[in-house]
């Protein structure tokens, strides 16, 4: 087995880690810094949610004509929507992020998309990772392109929950991985002393591979010294939950703790929901139900962070407003973006309504597009992240504003 590939496996760090160090060594910083340092980070719902019956038009009668037995009540009755504007309802299961609404750090964009026609998920989030719909010549994500503009080239300023990197952090700047539940601080091979040292002797140059390694190294240990600190403090040494709202935890208090890590990912499976999706009650309802609950983990694990923190929550695409024969819903086109944060122009719904009567829909099935996912990107990053325009061009290229969102407090 070749050194980078042990590397690889071992877990040290990401394949993407290797190629972005070049010649450039990684200069330690204290991690006693900025406090008040931005933060953003992304929640993945792979499989394409149903953002229909997460952010329901309760008001459209095609809404509920269409869905006989999958559309959720309207507000005050038995199981109904929990009314967010008059217009439209949250899910019941999401009733953990409600105080988020309605202290005015939620909010959402329906309506939102990518404006290719695919309705192939393995394309389709390729586009949403890339930024660069249509193109799949795109090899990096826009996240890495993001850190790479806003980079102080530490080993753990992006994080993504998971074993291995996805695409939107894919790319020439490193990242690191935090594992899911219990094996987050599952020891690995390179964690015992005595193998530590001998591989530490062994990568002790300075070639762009010893450089890797030792990036990997410093990135790993410094993960585990805030995790082991972490569970010795909760539940007197119990474990946390299982699950998103575990994992959210975990990323919050590494945030809180080492202001060098600004960016974080996490991605959750299970939307896909061609049969018995459910209404009020039922699959999609009991997955709404673990993901708000991490959200709202997740903000109260941020604490006063929280103020400066941008959490966008996004799918690759939403599903089709006619219920199917069995009891779910098929690929569609437009969805519902989320944005959450303590500068978010919270307690309103963003984007155009185009309706949902057959002439409007998108091919005579689908809700239609009226904001690209990306003026939801840029604007965060403009006003967030405080990105000029040459630096949104490289993380969002060749794309102009189709509509400004003013989401953030600027």
């Amino acid at each position: 087995m070749k050194r980078r590939d042990f590397l690889i496996q071992t877990g040290i760090f990401s394949a993407s880690a290797i190629t972005a160090v070049g010649s450039h060594a990684w200069v330690a910083k204290s991690a006693t810094g900025n406090s008040q340092q931005q933060r953003l980070i992304v929640i993945f719902l792979r499989g394409a949610v149903d953002g229909l019956n997460v952010v329901v038009p309760y008001t459209e009668t095609a809404y509920y004509q269409a869905r006989p037995q999958i559309a959720i009540p309207q507000p005050g009755k038995n199981g109904g929507v929990l009314d967010l504007d008059g217009r439209f309802g949250l899910h019941p299961a999401l009733a953990s992020v409600m105080p988020l609404w309605q202290q005015g750090s939620l909010a959402f964009v329906h309506a939102c998309g990518s404006p290719d026609p695919t309705r192939s998920h393995f394309d389709a989030q390729q586009y949403i990772e890339s930024a660069t719909p249509g193109d799949k010549s795109t090899q990096d994500g826009w996240m890495n392109r993001l850190l790479g503009v806003i980079s102080n080239k530490t080993p753990i300023q992006a994080v993504s929950v998971g074993q291995t990197t996805p695409l939107i952090f894919s790319g020439r700047m490193a990242v690191a991985n935090l594992a899911r539940g219990k094996n987050a601080s599952k020891p690995l091979s390179i964690d015992h002393p005595q193998v530590g040292a001998a591989f530490d002797q062994l990568y002790s140059g300075n070639d762009a591979l010893s450089q890797a390694y030792r990036q990997g190294r410093m990135a790993r240990q410094a993960l585990m010294n805030s995790l082991d600190s972490e569970m010795e403090m909760a539940n007197n040494g119990a474990p946390l939950p299982n699950g998103f709202a575990s994992d959210a935890q975990r990323l919050a208090q590494l945030m809180v703790k080492d202001p060098r890590i600004e960016l974080g990912f996490v991605a959750l499976g299970g939307w896909d929901t061609h049969v018995n999706q459910g209404g009020t009650q039922g699959q999609l309802a009991q997955n709404l139900g673990r993901l708000g609950e991490g959200l709202a983990a997740l903000v109260k694990g941020l604490g006063s962070v929280y103020q400066n923190t941008a959490i966008i929550v996004m799918s690759e695409f939403g599903r089709t407003v006619q219920q199917n024969n069995s009891g779910g819903t098929d690929h569609g086109h437009g969805n519902v973006m989320w944005v959450l944060g303590g500068q978010v122009r919270g307690g309103k719904i963003y984007g155009e309504w185009p309706g949902l009567s057959t002439t409007q829909l998108y091919q005579s099935r689908d809700l239609a597009i009226a904001t690209d996912f990306r003026d939801v990107i840029s604007a965060v990053l403009e006003r967030h992240l405080h990105l000029n325009e040459a630096k949104l061009n490289l993380v969002l290229p060749n794309y102009a504003h189709t509509q400004k969102v003013v989401l953030i407090v600027k």
